[in-house]
């Protein structure tokens, strides 16, 4: 026979009305939540969600739109939302949209109908106007017309970081090497801000910013370094294309870190604790997705927030620089 939340109140010995705010995160005494929460394991309580959201207009679930999980980013971010919604008893849809701006607007539809409580977003896809700042909606690094809520790295000084950081290796001529959507988003700060520092140090800096998707990447790759055979130091927009160039190079005879160094952006590894791909400036993960949900959850309660997080970035040693 299923247990009553009126059972689990009678063991905690308090009123049904405080074990739902316990359920849904109310303001209760510490002493008071701990009663109810070892009443709900001894009794094995499992609460009805699908009729919680019938009463509050809530569906307890949350989508998160990604290009693509394939990305090991994309991937790592998507764990950590799913956990830290996890803790506020909330359930995941993924949508894995590759660019299809037609999915991404299904998904926008899907919290107009009450399907789902909000979205958390990193999308390049041209939704500008299915996008309004009345929405429950969190954007990763990119930013609207309206004026909707997003999380971001620090990407401006991700480019000076990167800057300074090859300069330190012993790097003399810099290059980027990137790509980049027509959408507004803050990723584009990573280029901007290392074209600026390379500037104010009267340091040599060549550009290669590739319109997406990429074509004949390797060909503009060697093009680059054959046209300007100093470049001893490369910044790339993410560490996907710093793998990409690290190939190319080897490619062209090039050691890698020992002729040329190369530092990417995001963090990237294979497993948790793992060595990262290449040198990189790391965006903190998991903060990220902690924020997002933070910010999230606060908008489909009605709470004030911030409309811009700007989170720090770090230097990760991969095996792409030489020790210093």
């Amino acid at each position: 026979m299923k247990i009553t939340m009126k059972e689990v109140a009678q063991l905690a010995g308090v009123g049904v009305g405080t074990v739902s705010r316990v359920l849904n995160n109310g303001s209760v005494k510490d002493s008071t939540r701990k009663r109810v929460e070892r009443a709900i394991a001894e009794l094995n309580y499992q609460p009805d969600i699908y009729a919680r959201g019938l009463k509050t207009n809530r569906s307890n679930t949350v989508a998160l739109i990604l290009p693509s999980v394939w990305h090991p980013f994309f991937s790592e971010l998507a764990f950590h939302v799913e956990s830290h919604l996890e803790k506020n008893n909330y359930k995941l849809y993924l949508c894995n949209s590759n660019g299809n701006s037609a999915k991404e607007r299904e998904y926008l539809q899907m919290v107009k109908q009450n399907k789902v409580d909000g979205i958390i977003g990193i999308t390049y896809s041209d939704i500008d106007e299915y996008v309004s700042s009345n929405l429950p909606f969190v954007s990763i690094d990119r930013y609207f017309t309206e004026d909707v809520n997003y999380v971001t790295a620090d990407n401006a000084a991700g480019g000076r970081l990167a800057v300074d950081e090859l300069l330190k290796h012993g790097c003399k001529e810099l290059a980027y090497i990137g790509g980049y959507q027509d959408t507004p988003n803050e990723t584009k700060n990573r280029r901007k801000y290392f074209e600026i520092s390379c500037k104010s140090k009267n340091i040599t800096c060549h550009i290669l910013d590739m319109l997406e998707p990429l074509t004949n990447v390797s060909e503009k790759v060697c093009e680059l370094l054959t046209n300007y055979p100093g470049i001893d130091g490369i910044f790339t927009i993410n560490d996907s294309i710093a793998l990409d160039v690290v190939e190319i190079l080897k490619t062209m005879g090039k050691r890698v870190p020992d002729d040329i160094q190369v530092i990417g952006f995001d963090g990237q590894r294979t497993s948790e604790g793992s060595n990262y791909l290449v040198s990189t400036i790391a965006q903190p993960i998991e903060l990220m997705a902690q924020e997002a949900v933070d910010v999230l959850l606060k908008v489909i309660n009605g709470k004030e927030v911030s409309k811009r997080t700007v989170l720090p970035v770090t230097f990760k040693k991969g095996g792409t620089t030489i020790e210093v």
